[in-house]
């Protein structure tokens, strides 16, 4: 009895010298389009958010959960919820689109909305209607104006910033390789650029992101494709409505234009349920 009680304490003191500590995290997994994210109820503010190297390790796909991003929901006075949003380095990140509409199903799944949404994200307000048990469609921000950057490449901002270059083919382009030369150029080095390449074809625009902070090519970007309407609009090869063609599903934007300035922008895609566990 001695001994296990001299073991209990060596261990007890071995514990308390260490500086890491272990808490159970409940998780429930989504994705938009092939855009996969961590989704966590945080109202009661329990979750380390300073923790990125946790946030990294979750994300990892190899010896974690595996996602593109994790999200926080959080209580926050005058709307339904807030939106916290971590790209899978860690790093707390911009408006995330695809992000949004798997965070309203949450939100319905969690109880706390019907099928609209008012909620607070790291750019503003936006409002989200779920269409159906996997389709949500939901408001982005307005867009000032499109940066005519060359013939064939523009750049702004929907809540991220984005550059979009149109080809005529994806076999002209590494996205990866390609998109991580504009991202890391002397212009964007320092904060970071999606960079997304698009195909205008039979009427729709079909797109590929090179995606800032996951820092590789994803199967879709909520924000680039909204970047990519708005872009088709400036080159004239689409107007009001776009039909988008992402390599992880199909999603439709909807915007408003009045001299120069792009409002009422609503973008109507994909939103599913995955698995749920703990971490």
């Amino acid at each position: 009895m001695l001994a296990d009680q001299d073991l209990f304490i060596q261990f007890y003191r071995a514990f308390i010298r260490s500086s890491q500590y272990c808490i159970v995290i409940s998780f429930r997994k989504y994705e938009g389009a092939g855009n996969d994210f961590i989704l966590i109820d945080d109202r009661k503010n329990t979750f380390p958010m300073d923790d990125h190297s946790m946030v990294e390790r979750m994300c990892d796909r190899h010896f974690g959960i595996g996602a593109d991003g994790l999200m926080l929901l959080q209580l926050v006075h005058g709307y339904d919820f807030r939106m916290v949003y971590f790209n899978s380095d860690g790093k707390p990140a911009s408006m995330c689109g695809n992000g949004g509409r798997c965070i309203t199903l949450f939100a319905k799944d969690l109880g706390l909305i019907n099928h609209k949404a008012n909620f607070l994200a790291v750019d503003g307000a936006h409002q989200a209607v779920i269409i159906s048990d996997n389709e949500v469609s939901l408001q982005m921000g307005d867009v000032d104006g499109v940066e005519f950057l060359d013939e064939q490449t523009v750049y702004l901002h929907t809540g991220s910033p984005h550059v979009i270059k149109r080809v005529e083919a994806f076999d002209q382009v590494d996205v990866v390789v390609d998109g991580r030369k504009i991202r890391n150029s002397e212009r964007f080095k320092k904060e970071g650029v999606n960079v997304n390449f698009v195909v205008f074809k039979n009427g729709v625009m079909q797109i590929r992101t090179y995606e800032r902070g996951v820092e590789n090519e994803t199967l879709a970007c909520g924000t680039g494709i909204t970047a990519a309407a708005i872009a088709s609009d400036y080159w004239g090869i689409a107007k009001g409505e776009v039909n988008m063609k992402a390599v992880g599903g199909n999603l439709t934007v909807r915007f408003e234009k009045k001299n120069g300035h792009y409002k009422n922008i609503w973008k109507t895609g994909p939103a599913t349920f995955v698995f749920e566990g703990s971490y």
